[in-house]
């Protein structure tokens, strides 16, 4: 039986994007992967996926970054279908599903079809997908798009479409273009009604170290209820849209509003109220009905359309993911929001008509923010996306024709979690116990926890703790065990949500009872899911305590937590201020944990060694029992050879050679040594700093092996150490091509200073001698070999600099008539001949040089 194809016209009455319909039509004619863009409100998601359908026999799935704006798109199309939902049109979020056999179009989240092509890479029955909202650059679509590319490779019947309402059409076009050409691109514009901007900076700053003040919730509020109050005298059918960063920020608002006017239907929009209460803010109001203030997060930007809206407040604010690489943590943080969000929240005020937008800033913080969101995918812990694409077999996202790479560093992050939850091999592919975890639709270390904890505390209780871990609710007082108390007895959305979550979680793995009473188990789950951020209390100070994480990181927590021995940690966020337990990062969430607990869940963190280093001269060792970080005891201990060499080693390699205390003999060899392997090369040693430590096992050996055993740097003879470089039989060579002293005329034997190994590589050699010592020297002397002139400093008598030269003869023709006219009177005992060619050298006075 032929099905009947959707009827456009209806569906797109009153749709501006029915008049691009012939155009995609066009492109799909000669291509396979085409490139929509079209501002929000146009009816691109409504037309495209019917359309398609009517063009295809298989099934047409739609992603949307949302579960919100999945179900409420799914709702949309088969209202104005007409028919029930689940039957042609229907819908797949995270722990429901409405479908049927007849489902031509299916919406579903980007993250329900990347684990669905796990199992299905060829998606059987599948005729198209269109990927929505591609400009959010939300990470799995981004995944989606590289994947896609690949399966169209194999299928050249499978559409792709990437639809947004601000996007880099040309980026797009050839990441799911062909090797030859890009994917065409329909660009459908329409003419904006009027938008009117006004700027309502607070007094008050906008955020601390807490996040969002108080002072900055209670402005937006009350610029809202002002400017509803004066946007309903005018136009009574209007309603008002504010723009908040987070769901807690969106309750808050509310709440203020509500206290000031309760003239106006206040609603919240976000992703933790239940669906019927989304869909009913999304339908719009009832004529008769109350005007309405939709207090949002950034999800009604541009994949929901929220009818009636005229006047959008904008709190400038966005909530995205961050990571803090050096500490390993990743959290969401609330940053100001780039500018083309803030123009895609403004556009709402105009879908219908002209508009007004009033950002509670001024335009100076507005012009500071930056232009565009950053891609998750540069931004995000990437531990998901890193296993699914191993399961793809395409690790790190080898072959795949993607939008960016993913960042290295954050990639290798994610490889060394996965090896060790074993989920990948060696080379990047996921094991079989890999490919489990991808299945269970949560972070693969929760997963892991799952799947491992429930034999230990009971299925029920680990799904419990991993539903809350794994959703998005706000932890009051980081007490895991106690959120999940009040979940248990809440009868609010969030608790049947997360109720429901553990279901279907707990359905995912074998049954087991509990073996704990109580909450007793809930670190143990924590601990499993990330050992590495088992902590120990490092400082308790009033209600706040610091805690030391086996990663390394120092975080404070307050209240009862702060009072246990040991935590589980299962969120860390970086601190935007020095916390009240003085740590620079913030507990978020965790449990208590027992000390059985913690060597059962970190056990691969746990180690008993010896630590030497080399401290104050010499090594010290230290029997020191730890986990990870954390140590646990130390006691001191005698190092073996091994481990006094290896500190040693490691004290070279941080500090060099200044180490070591080098006596005036040992570095006066060093420096002469360097001189004649400047000037002559092989086979006289390298002994600057490279390569005297290239080579200590050649010259150092034995006093390496003295500082293992204890014996102190200061008590070791470098010079004796040095000559064990001299080659044979050059170095009988060595006084005649590089002498410690210099003979001059006076019959003194003085000191010559050699240029530092790793200094100056035109330096030469000097000599500092009295100048009435050198009266009558003519040739200026010459070492190694008469390849190098010694420079003279001619001193005074008090030793002050007069002169430095290397041509001696020049010297006395000349500026010493200059140096003998200001000196004479100065140094009146001493001699300053008129002609210091026929003049006796002396080092002592006229009076003494006489007797």
């Amino acid at each position: 039986m032929t099905r009947a194809a959707f009827d456009l016209t209806a569906i797109g009455a009153g749709l501006s994007f029915a008049g691009a319909l012939d155009d995609l039509s066009t492109a799909l004619d000669t291509s396979g992967s085409v490139v929509v863009t079209a501002p929000p409100g146009t009816g691109k998601t409504t037309l495209v996926p019917p359309l398609l359908a009517s063009r295809r026999t298989g099934r047409v799935i739609v992603t949307q970054p949302r579960r919100i704006a999945a179900r409420a798109a799914a709702r949309r199309l088969a209202q104005l279908d007409g028919t029930p939902l689940g039957s042609r049109v229907g819908f797949t979020v995270r722990g429901e599903r409405t479908v049927g056999p007849d489902t031509r179009v299916e919406f579903v989240t980007a993250g329900v079809l990347l684990r669905r092509m796990l199992d299905d890479p060829g998606l059987d029955g599948v005729s198209a997908v269109i990927i929505d909202e591609v400009h959010e650059r939300a990470l799995e679509t981004d995944l989606l798009l590289g994947l896609l590319s690949e399966v169209r490779e194999l299928r050249d019947d499978l559409v792709v479409i990437a639809m947004s309402a601000t996007l880099d059409a040309d980026r797009i076009a050839a990441v799911i273009g062909t090797e030859e050409s890009p994917a065409p691109i329909v660009d459908h514009d329409v003419p904006a009604f009027p938008l009117t901007e006004r700027w309502a900076p607070g007094s008050a700053p906008r955020l601390d170290e807490r996040g969002v003040t108080r002072g900055f919730l209670d402005h937006v509020a009350s610029v809202t209820a002002t400017a509803a109050a004066e946007l309903v005298r005018n136009d009574p059918e209007a309603d008002v849209l504010v723009f908040a960063p987070g769901a807690r920020e969106v309750a808050e608002i509310a709440r203020r509003v509500r206290d000031r006017n309760s003239a106006f239907d206040v609603r919240e929009l976000h992703g933790q109220i239940p669906p019927a209460e989304q869909d009913a803010v999304i339908r719009g109001r009832a004529s008769e009905a109350q005007p309405r203030i939709i207090v949002a997060t950034s999800l009604a930007e541009s994949s929901l359309t929220v009818p009636g809206v005229r006047l959008v407040v904008d709190s400038c604010l966005a909530r995205q993911p961050q990571r803090d690489s050096a500490r390993g943590m990743t959290g969401l943080v609330t940053t100001a929001a780039s500018r083309s969000s803030c123009v895609q929240r403004a556009g709402r005020a105009t879908r219908q008509g002209p508009g007004t937008v009033i950002r509670c800033v001024d335009e100076r913080t507005y012009a500071a923010a930056p232009a565009r969101p950053s891609p998750e995918i540069a931004t995000a812990d990437l531990t998901d996306a890193a296993l699914l694409l191993a399961c793809w077999g395409a690790p790190g996202g080898a072959g795949l024709r993607m939008i960016e790479p993913l960042r290295a560093d954050s990639l290798a992050d994610a490889v060394t979690v996965l090896r060790g939850l074993g989920a990948i091999d060696d080379d990047g592919r996921a094991t079989a116990e890999g490919r489990a975890l991808a299945r269970i639709p949560t972070d693969p270390r929760l997963a892991r926890a799952l799947r491992d904890g429930s034999p230990a505390v009971g299925s029920r209780l680990a799904a419990e703790v991993v539903a809350l871990l794994g959703g998005d609710q706000r932890i009051p007082d980081a007490d895991v065990a106690r959120a999940l108390v009040a979940l248990r007895g809440g009868s609010t959305a969030e608790a049947r949500r997360w109720r429901e979550d553990a279901r279907r979680l707990e359905r995912l793995v074998a049954p087991a009872p509990d073996t704990r009473a109580g909450l007793d188990g809930v670190g143990l789950v924590i601990a499993l899911a990330f050992p590495e951020r088992v902590a120990h209390r490092a400082e308790h100070s009033g209600s706040g305590a610091t805690f030391l994480l086996a990663s390394g990181t120092r975080a404070g927590v307050s209240g009862a937590l702060a009072a246990s021995e040991w935590l589980a940690v299962a969120d860390v966020a970086r601190a935007s201020s020095r916390t009240a337990a003085g740590s620079g990062a913030v507990i978020r969430a965790a449990a208590a944990l027992t000390e059985e607990q913690v060597e059962r869940a970190a056990g691969p963190l746990m180690s008993d060694r010896v630590e030497a280093e080399f401290v104050g001269g010499r090594v010290q060792a230290r029997r020191e029992r730890r986990i990870g970080a954390i140590v646990r005891s130390s006691v001191p201990v005698r190092p073996s050879a091994s481990e006094g060499r290896d500190a040693v080693g490691r004290a070279l390699r941080r500090d060099g050679l200044g180490m070591f205390a080098w006596s005036d003999g040992a570095e006066a060899l060093r420096r002469r040594l360097a001189l004649l392997r400047r000037e002559l090369g092989d086979p006289w040693p390298d002994v600057s700093d490279a390569g005297l430590l290239a080579s200590l096992d050649v010259w150092l050996a034995p006093e390496l092996d003295a500082l293992a055993s204890g014996t102190p740097a200061s008590r070791l003879d470098l010079s004796s150490a040095l000559r064990r470089l001299l080659p044979w039989p050059e170095a009988v060579h060595l006084d005649a091509l590089v002498p410690e002293r210099l003979e001059v005329p006076s019959g003194s034997r003085v000191r010559i200073t050699y240029p530092e190994p790793d200094g100056d590589a035109t330096a030469r050699p000097v000599v500092a001698v009295k100048l009435q010592e050198c009266f009558g020297w003519a040739e200026t002397p010459r070492l190694v070999d008469g390849r190098v002139p010694v420079l003279f400093h001619l001193l005074s008598p008090a030793g002050r600099p007069l002169a430095v030269t290397d041509d001696l003869a020049s010297f006395w023709s000349g500026p010493y008539a200059q140096v003998r006219a200001e000196m004479r009177g100065r140094y009146p005992r001493h001699p300053w001949p008129e002609d210091p060619w026929a003049a006796v050298p002396t080092k002592h006075t006229k009076n003494r040089a006489a007797r």
